[in-house]
């Protein structure tokens, strides 16, 4: 049986994630000499018994010390007095202090294993079996074999021994230390991730030239999008079945980079899906608007059945595409994936797959992450970045708290005026014991008798899709909860009102942010709180308009665990890695020469 599998018959997946395991405290049962404060071992001779109301008082001499001690057990129990018997000589361990004069132990363990430094993990495993193991299995070679240099597997041994100075630095890890345990973490990581990865066979495409329609759009798309084509291009060539995440900030044309995907996999069959009716209307216009007339497009809405889809060259539709009897495509493309469920995505993996060969994948998002996260993610699957903005955006983010509502109802009106449109977003559909912020029902009555053509919806209204359209076509305030989150073209919005927005990610807000200002509108985004001291973050999220800046204030401000869910492959935890990017980059170039290292 390999190491490995030894290791993870007990619970450790792999050798690093031994090397990994420091002890948190250690019982030194070394028995000293001199009289101190703190934690000491020592012999001992019982002289006499006291019992008191709530304590064992004992006189003894320290042999070791050679001078009287009192030792004070609270809650005795029987077996204390068997073991304290007048004239035994044993072997104490615990706190010493001067008390009246006399050293004084309070508590004390009674100890067999005398001269030894017992280190305490605090783990699943016993301290034991776990030192047992880390003596069987770490050393200089075992640990270069698993991709450690020389001087890395050397500290780590030394962080592993069991003596005075190991403790101190062990249980005061300088930043060299600690820097080295982070990578060490993060390289680990990559390495269990490299072997999820499954590799699967694809059909070879010749991607369709697609050099005369990018010239004959009606404009010019930026670096960023002809650069992410290219990597659709490159991925269709290839018999491996791409998986490519295609990252954009709000804005930042993700539509024309799903339809040239399309149409480079003409005459093949492309399937496209949407998270809601509204996008996928959306998508399918824009299609049926730029896409060459010979391309044969499907709209497969909810409940009918097309008869063409045999015929289409790119089938468009929500997660209703997952229900039906489709036929088999070479190219699967989903707009923001996060927002379906695990069943759906499930459903969405099937529909990739065909009888020898799967579909390429490509899964778009306007939900940047931070750079260090996709670093690691990058190690299952492909990114292309779309950082560009087709045009300037002229956003002004306000945090307003209830002395700026007068305020806000005048801009309201103004913008009224101009013919441009405003949705206030609420937390709740419903009042909450537990907000101290209006609800969308609670608060429709004043806006509703205030203003002409208001419209309410929220998730769970079966006509959202209905009351959004009539709002775009002639609405002058939305008062909706966070559905419009994602994707809705609105031209005449120039403002948003979130209210409660300390409640809601950073994502969320930028969502919501970019619904306004459109094509380089003028547009004003009102964060609305009641806290009486304003969070940085918030303050930090006003002032900037990027999305991927938005991601890296966000990282910096959740806790490891709300990063880590969902993000990072689930079940992922990390006691030192703490998403340095350096350290990021240096694993993963570690990962890449250690591979090569094995072909």
């Amino acid at each position: 049986m390999s190491q490995n599998s030894q290791l993870k018959e007990l619970g450790i997946a792999s050798l690093l994630d031994l090397a990994l395991i420091l002890p948190k405290s250690y019982d030194d049962q070394r028995v000293k000499n001199e009289p101190n404060i703190g934690e000491n071992s020592v012999e001992i001779e019982v002289k006499s018994l006291v019992t008191r109301p709530t304590t064992l008082n004992i006189l003894a001499y320290c042999i070791s010390w050679k001078c009287d001690v009192s030792i004070v057990i609270f809650n005795a129990r029987s077996w204390h007095y068997s073991s304290f018997k007048r004239g035994k000589t044993l072997y104490i361990h615990g706190k010493s202090t001067i008390y009246n004069g006399v050293w004084q132990f309070s508590n004390p363990k009674i100890i067999t294993k005398v001269g030894e430094i017992i280190p305490r993990y605090k783990r699943d495993l016993k301290d034991n079996q776990i030192q047992n193991l880390i003596k069987k299995y770490l050393n200089i070679e075992s640990l270069k074999s698993q991709g450690l240099n020389d001087d890395e597997a050397r500290e780590i041994l030394a962080l592993h021994e069991l003596s005075d100075e190991a403790i101190y630095r062990v249980l005061n890890l300088d930043s060299k230390r600690l820097e080295l345990l982070k990578f060490v973490e993060i390289f680990n990581y990559f390495k269990k991730l490299s072997a999820k990865k499954v590799l699967f066979k694809a059909s070879a495409i010749k991607p369709y030239d697609i050099t005369s329609w990018i010239e004959t759009l009606p404009f010019t798309p930026t670096d960023d999008q002809l650069k992410a084509i290219d990597d659709i291009r490159l991925d269709l060539g290839k018999s491996i079945a791409a998986k490519r995440v295609i990252m954009g900030d709000v804005g930042s044309g993700k539509t024309l980079v799903i339809l040239g995907a399309a149409l480079l996999n003409y005459p093949n069959r492309s399937i496209l899906m949407a998270p809601t009716t509204v996008l996928a209307t959306q998508l399918y216009n824009q299609a049926l608007k730029l896409l060459p007339s010979f391309m044969k497009i499907e709209y497969l809405k909810k409940g009918l059945k097309n008869a063409k889809l045999e015929e289409a060259n790119l089938i468009i539709g929500t997660h209703a595409l997952l229900y039906q009897e489709l036929p088999k495509s070479t190219l699967i493309m989903i707009d923001e994936q996060h927002r379906f469920g695990s069943i759906q995505r499930q459903k969405i993996d099937e529909l990739t797959r065909n009888e020898n060969f799967r579909a390429h994948f490509l899964q778009f998002s306007a939900t940047p992450i931070p750079r260090t996260l996709c670093l690691i993610e990058s190690e299952l699957v492909s990114f292309s970045f779309l950082k560009q903005i087709p045009f300037t955006k002229h956003i002004k983010t306000l945090i307003i708290q209830n002395s700026g509502f007068n305020a806000l109802l005048e801009h309201i009106k103004s913008q009224i005026k101009q013919n441009k449109q405003t949705i206030i977003v609420y937390p709740l559909v419903e009042d909450s014991q537990v907000s101290n912020y209006q609800s969308l029902s609670a608060a429709a009555p004043f806006w509703l008798n205030k203003f002409e053509k208001v419209y309410v919806t929220h998730g769970k209204d079966k006509q959202k899709d209905e009351v959004l359209e009539q709002f775009a076509n002639d609405g002058n305030i939305l008062l909706a909860t966070t559905i419009v989150e994602v994707g809705i073209s609105l031209p005449k919005l120039s403002t948003i009102v979130i209210v409660g927005a300390e409640k809601l990610g950073l994502a969320s807000l930028h969502q919501l942010r970019g619904r306004v200002g459109r094509h380089g509108g003028q547009g004003w985004c009102y964060l609305y709180t009641k806290l009486a001291t304003i969070p940085s973050r918030l303050k930090e999220f006003a002032q900037t308009l990027d999305g991927f800046i938005v991601a890296q204030i966000d990282l910096k401000n959740r806790q490891a665990g709300d990063i880590l869910d969902g993000t990072i492959q689930h079940g992922a935890t990390f006691e030192y890695y703490d998403m340095d990017e350096d350290i990021t980059q240096k694993a993963k170039d570690r990962l890449a020469a250690f591979k090569a290292g094995l072909s």
